[in-house]
């Protein structure tokens, strides 16, 4: 199973299209957050399942602020994160997912890729595709890979 997970497109679909073009085919989609008012056409041009939270520039937004689902065996909790302080730093965010027995917490908001696993917990945030403000500034993305094995391996990728 081929997970892509991407944030803060803000409306912008140029770096959308062309991650989808990258990443090729997928079985699930998640986005973490800020489309504003991209629902339509991600729900158009992504044809699996889909998990799209709302992030804070999500005005009037009518999807969830936060989700919790299963992938394989791994319990995920996905959020935006800006009512987590994760600008400040990912603490309370990993303390809310243990809290709610989550193996995965994947979160979006500050524009920076972040990656950590410990304790039986990975935290993630694939960064952001239209506004990146890591070293470098290129948009960036995740996918997640569900082995033969059933185990979840995470790679972090970067517009080219």
């Amino acid at each position: 199973m081929r997970v892509l997970i991407v944030s803060d497109t803000h409306g912008r679909h140029a770096g959308l299209d062309r991650i989808l073009e990258e990443a090729g085919d997928i079985d699930l989609f998640i986005h973490l957050g800020d489309v504003e008012g991209g629902e339509e056409y991600i729900n158009a041009v992504v044809e699996c399942e889909k998990h799209i939270v709302r992030g804070n520039n999500d005005f009037f937004s009518d999807l969830p602020r936060e989700e919790e689902f299963c992938i394989g065996k791994y319990r995920v909790f996905i959020t935006h994160g800006h009512s987590y302080y994760v600008s400040l730093d990912p603490e309370y965010i990993r303390e809310e997912g243990r809290a709610r027995k989550a193996d995965i917490v994947m979160f979006g908001h500050t524009h920076r890729p972040y990656f950590e696993q410990s304790d039986g917990l990975t935290v993630l945030n694939p960064g952001s595709v239209s506004f990146p403000r890591q070293e470098g500034r290129r948009g960036s993305y995740m996918i997640m890979e569900i082995g033969p094995d059933g185990e979840a391996v995470f790679a972090q990728k970067y517009l080219k």
